[in-house]
């Protein structure tokens, strides 16, 4: 059966929400909105991702992000990408998301809205101010297994690792670090799936915030640590990423 696919066509300007449905209706909605927020904020800045509940916004979503060019990005690339075993249909969203705020009864004018904009833009510039003081750059995207261990980084008691450990050479494995605790090796591999030679996600269940990620060299493997290398799962959660020791 043709699917019908109003995104497609020329009536809908392309803005800074797209609409996302075919979504798995099984997924619970906060680790769907978090997924979500994760494959996409590779894009640009989120401003929010909404789901809702009801039986009519089943298997729906509407990702708002900062720039348009950020949205048609999403939309070119993501489209079909099989997100929780069911390929995303993507597309504008009609009317700029403030649809979507009556839907869930969260509407509010734009002046109001520029308000909420303003107050994530602070919580960015609160974010990046926290990563400066742990001596982390936000930017970076090291190759090569040039990222800092978790031991290197300031925290209570680590007084006495200041030896910096040597790097693991380059191999087919990565070892992710710096996760929250709340990260599913669903949510993983959403993230590293796009990469040319993806294998699979380990995560240790004894031992949360902490994941491995195979590849089928070492050449596929760097290629996905120089494009995540950095990547936000939450505002204060950038991934680290070395290749694991063998």
């Amino acid at each position: 059966m043709a699917e019908n696919n109003p995104g497609a066509g020329p009536e809908i300007t392309p803005n800074v929400t797209i609409y996302i449905n075919n979504l798995n209706e099984k997924i619970k909605l906060e680790e769907l909105k978090k997924s979500l927020h994760a494959v996409f904020s590779q894009f640009g800045k989120i401003l929010e991702v909404l789901a809702f509940k009801t039986l009519k916004h089943k298997g729906q979503a509407w990702v708002v992000f900062e720039e348009v060019s950020s949205a048609t990005n999403a939309l070119r690339q993501m489209q079909g990408f099989p997100f929780y075993d069911k390929p995303m249909r993507i597309q504008y969203a009609k009317t700029k998301s403030d649809i979507i705020s009556k839907a869930d009864g969260t509407f509010v004018p734009r002046e109001k809205r520029k308000r909420h904009e303003e107050k994530g833009k602070k919580r960015k510039d609160q974010n990046d101010a926290n990563q400066a003081a742990m001596g982390m750059n936000p930017a970076y995207a090291g190759a090569y297994g040039a990222t800092p261990p978790l031991s290197q980084l300031p925290y209570p008691g680590a007084v006495k690792n200041n030896v910096p450990e040597a790097p693991a050479p380059p191999n087919n494995i990565l070892f992710v670090q710096n996760l929250p605790p709340e990260t599913t090796p669903m949510m993983l591999q959403m993230l590293f799936y796009q990469y040319p030679g993806f294998k699979e996600v380990r995560m240790v269940e004894a031992k949360p915030g902490i994941a491995f990620v195979e590849f089928g060299d070492e050449m596929q493997s760097t290629v996905a640590m120089q494009n995540l290398q950095g990547f936000k799962m939450t505002p204060q959660n950038l991934m680290l990423i070395t290749y694991a020791k063998k």
